[in-house]
């Protein structure tokens, strides 16, 4: 492991609390590529100042009212490594294997299926059917079986007439019927995409589902799969649980760092109950680096994104397990308090991003996206801290703390800070 150092402020003789660095007050590092970003916590002497929760708009009046979500939801869904490569077996073995790694036990509880599980036409009563070759005990025996390894059962449908796959029907004009079909099944989680729509506002169509689940009779998660084309995130804490701010990711730098991007100016629509979600981590599926992937997971963490990541977990390597397994970065993602890091300085290639944190901490990630060496400077005003708080700062990656005062400054290069 490369070495790393940091010019740090000015120190007092106390310490007044605690900075999340990735380098998270908590301070967390992360590497990028051809750089690194950190992340780090902290908690400065007189407490966040810049932090102006004015802009924070959802409200529990305005909330879906299924009463759950309170933070974003963290588990698994087939479609960014299978595609449409999935049975019952797949599913059953993905169960087992979330417990048997201990990912479950870290709150990663959905197990979702996503597009391609039906036959693609409904059966003489309109019904939605399992396809018999893939899944021939039944969508019931199976969410069963993943009930009974203490987990959650998520399932895929469409606002349309059709799936993006176009292999199965999609639920539009077939809410009612589906919301209980699912229900009957014990479905915990409902993602519902956007193709084949008539045309039809999005609004309406995910208004429509969402009523229907609220009449099934069971609490079914809600993720409005919209690809951010009708602005969801102003109006998606009424209708769904979450909301897609972006188009599908796809398993590259460049695709990853662009939905990072498009979310965070949807930052102030988040919050206990509803999420923005730039669509699911990549991290193992091989197109990116370790040090990539660990950008991927910090940033999502940060910006209190939906931690469903998509990997094989009956192969993942242990770098995937290990970014996956970190738990004081998933203790970020998951705060109470519920606020949405976004960036707060740019300077070409070299961004601050930050967020607080309940108990007056704040994570922030420094982000090198450039492809050479260069210092990233935190000035504690950047990050919502008194200019003159004196704080401790945990790295979260590497676990070690450290007494900081004024700012930080790191010289990312290649993945790491020197």
């Amino acid at each position: 492991m490369k070495k790393r150092s940091a010019e740090m402020g000015e120190s007092g003789m106390n310490s007044w609390g605690l900075f999340v660095m990735i380098t998270m007050i908590m301070v967390m590092v992360v590497g990028v590529r051809e750089g690194m970003g950190m992340m780090m916590s902290f908690r400065g002497s007189k407490g966040l100042q810049n932090c102006d929760h004015s802009t924070h708009t959802t409200s529990w009046k305005t909330l879906l009212a299924n009463g759950i979500a309170y933070t974003p939801q963290m588990g698994w869904n087939s479609w960014n490594h299978f595609r449409c490569n999935i049975d019952e077996n797949l599913i059953k073995e993905t169960a087992d294997a979330m417990v048997s790694s201990g990912l479950a036990a870290l709150g990663y509880h959905y197990v979702n299926l996503d597009d391609c599980w039906g036959e693609p036409n409904r059966d003489s009563e309109g019904n939605l059917v399992a396809k018999h070759s893939a899944f021939p005990s039944g969508i019931k025996a199976l969410a069963d079986y993943v009930h009974s390894k203490g987990l959650k059962f998520g399932i895929y449908s469409d606002a349309g007439t059709q799936t993006c796959s176009k292999t199965m029907p999609g639920s539009l004009d077939h809410e009612e019927q589906d919301a209980k079909t699912f229900a009957s099944w014990e479905v915990d989680y409902l993602k519902y995409d956007n193709c084949g729509n008539n045309g039809i506002s999005a609004k309406e169509r995910y208004t429509r589902m969402s009523k229907a689940l609220l009449n099934s009779g069971r609490v079914i998660f809600f993720s409005l799969c919209e690809w951010g084309q009708e602005d969801p995130a102003t109006w998606g804490k009424e209708v769904g649980n979450s909301w897609r701010t972006t188009g599908d990711i796809e398993d590259n730098w460049n695709s990853m760092t662009s939905r990072a991007d498009e979310n965070d100016k949807w930052a102030a629509h988040a919050g206990p109950g509803g999420w923005n979600d730039p669509d699911m981590l990549e991290v193992g599926n091989g197109g990116m680096t370790t040090e990539e992937y660990r950008c991927h997971f910090s940033i999502w963490a940060l910006a209190k994104a939906p931690l469903l990541f998509g990997c094989d977990v009956r192969s993942m390597d242990c770098s995937t397990l290990e970014l996956l397994s970190n738990e004081e970065v998933i203790a970020v993602n998951q705060d109470e308090l519920g606020v949405q890091g976004r960036k707060v300085k740019k300077d070409g290639d070299l961004e601050v991003w930050a967020g607080p944190l309940s108990g007056n901490r704040v994570a922030v990630v420094l982000w090198n996206r450039g492809s050479s060496q260069a210092g990233i400077t935190a000035n504690w005003s950047d990050v919502g801290l008194s200019p003159s708080a004196v704080v401790d700062a945990r790295d979260l990656w590497a676990a070690f703390n450290s007494n900081i005062g004024s700012r930080i400054t790191l010289c990312p290069s290649g993945f790491s800070c020197l």
